[in-house]
């Protein structure tokens, strides 16, 4: 492991962002959404994926310059298309269409059609907790992942991530995929040389592995349960609705034709719609009661579930946000820790593009 500063890796991805042909507006906006990831300890969103970005700008399936714009609207939805862009840099301007929206009506509903991966869902949810504001955020990914009883690939690990402001206290953040763990952390095993734990991925014949490329070797992750018996028709049901909310709303890809962002998958010959699709929601809290009323009562649900009494005294319950707060509070100061193979991705990458990494 190797740490470095959030402000070095900032500058460069910002470099390598721009050298791809983005405005420096949008390469500081892409490179803030990425390292965000890093900071609050999701280290396979963040930095870790810089090159994957860059090799499908090379396959010219990423405009680094795209007009991103809204095609449909109410007063409270929209339809963005995101012009091939950066999912990091095309989500935050949809995400901020939703949180007008909810300014002028009290809440605000975006799909997003035409975009590609944006990195961590809670990133973009927090944004409306910002304003007084529920934010949720959601996205249809790389279909690798099988539905109950399948061995078809057919759905990606769709995160959802639900932001709720508070008072006093630090907001609730909860941001998970709908698969037992997100497909970055299975790279993380690879490159680490692990196992994966049973009940997260199956193999081609549909059997559970621990065998971390299992689904580089033509097997599929499984729901958010791992087996039927644990609840996994619940996770595909869950993976169902963001696929449905974030492409099948939107005119985006859905389901198997969903462009891949690894790079063993090629998109799909018949495509459905129109790049990867996401959905947002912000919704004002005093739309429903005055804000810092809800505020007030929320610090007081945080405290009485983070002062439950804990099965192992050391371990002590905690609020989804805190454990990423937490990192994000200790990395911004003493550094953001990388893998061996990721400073040697990196280091490549800079040597490519003219960029000292």
């Amino acid at each position: 492991m190797s740490l470095f500063s959030h402000q070095h890796l900032f500058d460069f991805a910002q470099a390598i962002f721009i050298k791809m042909g983005s405005s420096e507006t949008d390469a500081r906006i892409a490179s803030r959404t990425l390292l965000s990831a890093d900071l609050r300890g999701v280290d396979s969103h963040g930095v870790a994926r810089l090159s994957g970005y860059v090799r499908l700008w090379e396959k010219k399936r990423i405009n680094p310059t795209p007009e991103i714009r809204i095609v449909h609207e109410t007063p409270s939805t929209a339809v963005v298309d995101g012009d091939a862009g950066l999912g990091l840099v095309v989500a935050p301007f949809a995400m901020q269409v939703a949180i007008e929206k909810a300014e002028k009506v009290g809440t605000g509903w975006v799909s997003v059609k035409n975009s590609n991966h944006y990195g961590i869902a809670g990133y973009h949810s927090l944004k409306a907790s910002e304003k007084d504001m529920v934010g949720i955020s959601m996205t249809n990914a790389s279909p690798l992942v099988s539905p109950t009883y399948s061995k078809e690939r057919l759905l990606g690990t769709n995160p959802i991530a639900v932001a709720i402001p508070a008072g006093e206290e630090p907001p609730f953040v909860g941001d998970f995929a709908t698969t037992p763990a997100a497909n970055g952390k299975l790279e993380v095993l690879q490159r680490k040389g692990g196992e994966a734990p049973l009940g997260w991925i199956q193999d081609k014949d549909g059997q559970g592995t621990q065998n971390a490329h299992g689904v580089k070797e033509g097997g599929a992750w499984l729901p958010l349960g791992g087996t039927r018996e644990h609840g996994s028709h619940k996770g595909y049901i869950l993976g169902s609705v963001v696929d449905i909310f974030s492409a099948v709303l939107s005119g985006a890809n859905y389901g198997p034709w969903a462009p891949p962002f690894v790079s063993y998958l090629e998109p799909a010959s018949d495509p459905v719609g129109e790049g990867l699709g996401h959905f947002f929601g912000a919704m004002r809290v005093d739309a429903f009661r005055p804000a810092d009323e809800f505020k007030s009562h929320m610090d007081n649900w945080i405290r009485r579930f983070r002062g439950s009494e804990p099965v192992n005294p050391e371990q002590p319950v905690v609020i989804p946000g805190d454990p990423e707060r937490a990192m994000e509070a200790e990395r911004m100061e003493n550094g953001i820790p990388l893998l061996q193979p990721v400073v040697d991705d990196l280091t490549a990458l800079g040597e490519k593009f003219g960029v000292k990494f």
